[in-house]
Parts: structure tokens; sequence; C-alpha cells
């Protein structure tokens, strides 16, 4: 008969390893801005003319990239003016549009309230698993250099068939609302003490909601740990911002969200083309 110090080893050792595989795409950094309205109406109309107009023709360059892509809306609310949600290849490229942008007389008169920096993430849940189990079937250890192999190009193989979505276009839709957001870690409830397939079951039902939305929401999820203060930030675009409302609440009764999720701030802006910055800031809604 197995003592049950041996029968705990057996169970420890058929574990699934618990970090599921992720594919990385598009760098993304989110500012936020209040803007200066008292020293702006200081200024005579030509001069303000001149500097949104400097300011429009750079955005509108930044917002019209193929593969690198940007995007303005204005912030609802107290917590900001401004938002400029930025797409590139690389952190190299965010930094260097966001010195672009400090450069431009504009941001004399741009207060950054905060940022958020990210990159698109799809973490390949019910793949992980399946590949795992088999991998573990077959007597391949976690970490060797066979298993490894096997991993690497899963996640090449993944990459170029989702493509689209991990390199994707700022969505046309009037209006966004971006937050971030944690998995509970408390002494209580930890998400990551869970095994991963019951992380990969409640994700499962965590997607069926989300893709009920499909077509009118488009949501793109991006990856923050070790990068920013929130482990994920959430974007989601719709032309009627009550879509934002439903699809969030909805999403509050499944039990990943309602058990181990954690909300930053919400922030709701409404798109403004580049070219009609001076009309923003004339006090009119483009």
């Amino acid at each position: 008969m197995a003592s049950t110090s041996s029968i705990e080893m057996k169970a420890v050792n058929q574990q699934l390893p618990p970090v599921p595989v992720t594919i990385e795409g598009s760098s993304v950094l989110h500012q936020m801005f209040r803007f200066r309205w008292t020293e702006w109406r200081k200024l005579g109309k030509e001069q303000k003319q001149e500097i949104a107009g400097e300011a429009a023709i750079v955005l509108e360059q930044l917002e019209q990239g193929e593969k690198a892509q940007s995007a303005l809306y204005s912030l609802l609310g107290h917590k900001g003016d401004l938002l400029l949600v930025h797409f590139r290849q690389s952190f190299e490229q965010l930094k260097a549009v966001e010195l672009q942008i400090a450069n431009l007389r504009l941001s004399d008169f741009l207060e950054q309230t905060t940022s958020y920096l990210s990159v698109v993430e799809l973490g390949l849940y019910e793949s992980s698993v399946k590949m795992y189990r088999t991998l573990q079937e077959q007597g391949v250890q976690p970490n060797s250099p066979e298993w490894n192999d096997i991993i690497s190009e899963t996640i090449k193989r993944q990459s170029e068939a989702m493509r689209p979505r991990l390199f994707p276009q700022v969505p046309p839709a009037r209006y966004v609302c971006f937050y971030p957001m944690d998995r509970r870690r408390g002494e209580d409830k930890n998400w990551y003490q869970l095994p991963i397939e019951e992380r990969q079951r409640q994700m499962e039902e965590h997607g069926l909601v989300g893709r009920r939305y499909a077509g009118v929401v488009k949501q793109i999820i991006t990856g923050s740990i070790g990068f920013d203060d929130w482990e994920w930030g959430v974007d989601l675009f719709a032309d009627d911002p009550l879509e934002f409302k439903k699809l969030i609440y909805e999403m509050r009764f499944d039990e990943v969200s309602a058990v181990y999720a954690l909300f930053g701030t919400f922030y709701v802006g409404v798109r403004c083309p580049a070219k009609a910055l001076d009309e923003l800031l004339s006090g009119k809604l483009p």
C-alpha cells in the first residue's frame, strides 16, 4: 500500500505547469493629459491656430500609420481632458512618439496626469493545458530542451496565425473605455494559486460573454506585469458607450470577475480626428 507521502508526491508530479503560454504583439502607451485652459485663453486667435495647426499635422501623421498608429480622444469628467493612445512595434518607438509629443508647442499647455504602458497579449490557456498534458503523457520534462523547443514552436505558429489580433489598428469607433485590472492575490482568494485547468475553465466562461458583444464592442487586452502598476490594461471601443456598461456589468457575474478581479480607474473618451484639433481646443466637439 502506498504511503500518504508517496501519493501526495505523485499528485504534485502530475500537476501541470502553472504559467500559461502567452503571445505578445504591439507595444502600447496611454497618455492622459489635463489641458491648461486658463493659459490657453490668454493667447490670441492667430497664435492658438498656429500652435493647434502644428500639433494637428503631427497627430494626423501619427494616426494614419500602417504599422504604427495613434488616436486622440477627449476625456469625459474630471480625470483629464485629452487621451492619446499609441500602438507601436516596440518600446523604443513608443519613446520616440512620446518625445515627439513633448516637443510640440502644444505640450506647454498639457499636464500629463498619468500614463499606462503595456503590450498586446493573448493568453493561450486552452492550448497550454492541452500541450502540457500531451507533453506530460509523453514523459517530456518541463523546461527541458525538448519541452522548450515545443513551446517555442507553438508560440511561433500561434503568433503567425493571430498576427492581426496581436498588431491591431486602433478601431474607428466613436468611444473608448480604458481601465487597468489585477487578479486577486490576497490571503483568502488568490488567482495564482489555482491550478491552470481551473483558471482555463473560468477564463473560457469569461470569454463567452465577450464574444456575445462581437461586432458591437471591440476589446483589446494588453499585459503590463513588470511594466506598470496593474497586471493588465483593457481597451473597449464602441459607437454606443452604453455597451461598455452592459458588457462590464454582465462580466462581473462571471466567477473569474466576481471572485478574483480588481479594477483600477476607468477612463472614457470621445474620438477626435487630429485634423479637428483646433475645433476641439475652441470648445467644440468635432
